[in-house]
């Protein structure tokens, strides 16, 4: 089940995760892509947390699998009021081994924060089970709320992208990204390069002069490659974490590699929960080292296909009931 033209998201009744399905419905319907949405469970913890607002009875998969339809049928909804004709998916297993293994057979994965337990939780709470940290494609994090748990407005269109880059293998392919993503959108592109080191600098003693004559540098293939893309550069003196919630404030999309040794590459290695996912006001587009790895290795794309998931059908919501829905995700709506 390899699916180039196609993003998979993840739901489990959370409206994080019906926010992240109308910000993927809108994300493929401009890239022209196919959209997926999925519901994994496996019945122990699903007896325990049923999802993020049922009970069932311990081992009843037949009260799960209906939950799971349902959860479905609403995140569908959603995609077609976006214009995206969804396809839904159902697939048993621990979603946080799920997801990983999902990572190998598509491109993009797209998944909902600041959920109340759920998928959320399980998928962005410790690095041990961070998806971000671990998946073998590109994974974009969508928030739902702000830090005081209000649901925040997201745009429907990507015009401006920050990237936080460094000379890592992974640092190098989220600028890389980030510029095709940007051109791929007509958007803007702001180049971030953190360095806490600078704090107390003068702009006069020539050292900023330096870092950004190597940021040039490292922008001279992405310049090539995209000669018409609007390019603009800063170095910041202060965390990579910090500079880049900041940008997330106004921009649509916040891009950074994950796994790598200090900087940008690698805020992620620590705990998520402090760090740039839990605090972005925006969507974080993370580029994990696995999916670098993968994409130099010769066997990459030859996987098996992912064991358990099925096609389901759903049945359609009525206006009103799409209507409350999109309105509870959106603080504008």
């Amino acid at each position: 089940m390899s699916n180039d033209k196609v993003i998979l998201v993840g739901v489990d009744g959370s409206q994080a995760s019906y926010k992240a399905t109308w910000w993927a419905a809108n994300y493929a319907k401009h890239a022209g892509l196919m959209l997926q949405i999925v519901c994994a469970y496996s019945l122990p913890s699903y007896a325990a947390v049923s999802f993020d607002s049922t009970y069932t009875s311990m081992g009843d998969d037949n009260a799960a699998h209906i939950d799971a339809q349902e959860i479905l049928a609403k995140a569908k909804a959603i995609a077609n009021e976006q214009g995206v004709e969804a396809q839904t998916l159902i697939v048993t297993g621990d979603p946080s081994s799920v997801f990983v293994e999902l990572s190998r057979n598509y491109n993009l994965i797209v998944i909902g924060n600041r959920g109340k337990g759920g998928l959320a939780e399980r998928l962005l709470g410790t690095t041990s089970s961070s998806l971000p940290a671990y998946a073998y494609c590109p994974i974009i994090v969508v928030p739902y709320t702000d830090d005081n748990g209000k649901a925040m407005h997201l745009n429907n269109t990507i015009k401006k992208v920050a990237v936080g880059t460094d000379s890592s293998p992974w640092g190098l392919k989220a600028l890389q990204m980030a510029a095709d993503l940007a051109s791929d959108n007509g958007a803007e592109l702001d180049v971030i390069d953190a360095v806490p080191g600078l704090q107390g600098v003068g702009q006069e003693d020539g050292v900023y002069e330096s870092y950004m004559e190597d940021l040039e540098e490292v922008l001279a293939p992405t310049r090539q490659a995209h000669p018409d893309l609007k390019i603009a550069k800063t170095i910041v003196p202060e965390s990579s974490v910090s500079a880049l919630t900041k940008a997330s404030l106004d921009h649509d999309l916040v891009v950074v590699g994950s796994r790598g040794r200090g900087g940008f590459t690698g805020l992620l290695v620590g705990s998520t929960s402090q760090g740039l996912l839990q605090h972005a006001a925006g969507p974080v587009f993370v580029v994990p080292r696995k999916f670098v790895e993968a994409e130099k290795s010769s066997s990459a794309g030859n996987v098996d296909s992912v064991s358990g998931v099925k096609r389901v059908s759903v049945e359609a919501l009525d206006s009103e009931e799409v209507k409350a829905l999109e309105s509870s995700i959106d603080s504008q709506a």
